[in-house]
């Protein structure tokens, strides 16, 4: 049976009807997340933006879906150096994927931005883990310090900044489109978290969002037991489709085939730093 999913002349690729499609639902959704709670989304030229003074993220301040003629394109990247100047962030960000066009690297060379990480969006697709032993449950507002300390050293964010991080795991442990879960050291005199795993759900799309297990207990089986339990929870939250973004052809790449994901499209990240747009 043909896979609707699938080109029919090359099954490893998508549809390129669908992957665009895919990632028009997918990038909804992450504006959706990244404006939790007090930021704002809107258009700026031909692009969607999202930005949040409160998210410390790159995901809570970027640009999408880049469509339109050259011009427009050339324009808007323009527009978006001063957008983002104008919150207080040093770069700005823009994640080019079939929604955008495909004119977009020679424009935005000549704009002086620059790709600085090639990743691809994944769709999980079935398969099972077993999690028979491992326990993951809720965070609750206690685990947050440990979530930020966990999340602030894989992103290589300054860990005298995990105050924000906080406040803003704050905001989206009370929102109900959010999920949060950990799992802790099995041993009671520890008190530490060895892993979490955070996602959002918005009109029917899930995204499984950071995934982050101690670098000394990788390896055995709590990467796992966290991403079967997000899919899971997702999915109970009213989730029919589930996807992740992860390094191409990196470590995250090949777990996530090994949790059930399959790929869906590419995605290229463009960074302008504005700082000099500050003063």
């Amino acid at each position: 049976m043909v896979d609707p999913l699938r080109d029919p002349d090359d099954p490893e690729l998508l549809d390129p009807h669908q992957e665009r499609d895919l990632a028009g639902l997918v990038e909804a959704a992450r504006v959706a997340s990244g404006a939790v709670r007090y930021g704002k989304v809107g258009r700026v030229g031909c692009a969607t933006v999202v930005v949040n003074r409160d998210n410390p993220l790159p995901t809570g301040n970027h640009a999408c879906a880049l469509y339109g003629s050259s011009a427009e394109v050339a324009g808007t990247l323009l527009r978006l150096e001063r957008t983002f100047a104008d919150i207080g962030r040093a770069e700005a960000v823009v994640f080019a994927s079939p929604t955008t066009v495909a004119e977009i690297e020679g424009i935005a060379d000549d704009a002086g931005w620059h790709a600085i990480e090639e990743s691809v969006v994944v769709v999980h697709r079935g398969g099972t883990v077993d999690v028979s032993e491992v326990t993951v449950r809720p965070a609750r507002d206690e685990d947050l310090p440990g979530v930020a300390a966990l999340l602030a050293d894989e992103l290589g964010l300054p860990m005298e900044g995990t105050g924000r991080l906080v406040r803003h795991l704050g905001q989206r442990l009370d929102d109900p489109r959010c999920v949060l879960l950990v799992t802790d050291d099995p041993d009671p005199g520890a008190r530490r978290l060895l892993g979490f795993a955070a996602g959002f759900t918005e009109r029917g799309v899930g995204l499984v969002e950071q995934l982050v297990v101690r670098p000394a207990r990788r390896r055995r089986g709590l990467g796992g037991a966290l991403a079967a339990r997000a899919v899971a929870t997702l999915r109970s939250a009213g989730a029919l489709l589930v996807a992740a973004q992860v390094e191409e052809g990196g470590a995250g790449d090949r777990f996530a085939e090994a949790c059930g994901f399959v790929t869906g499209y590419p995605v290229t990240a463009y960074v302008r730093r504005v700082d000099e747009l500050l003063d």
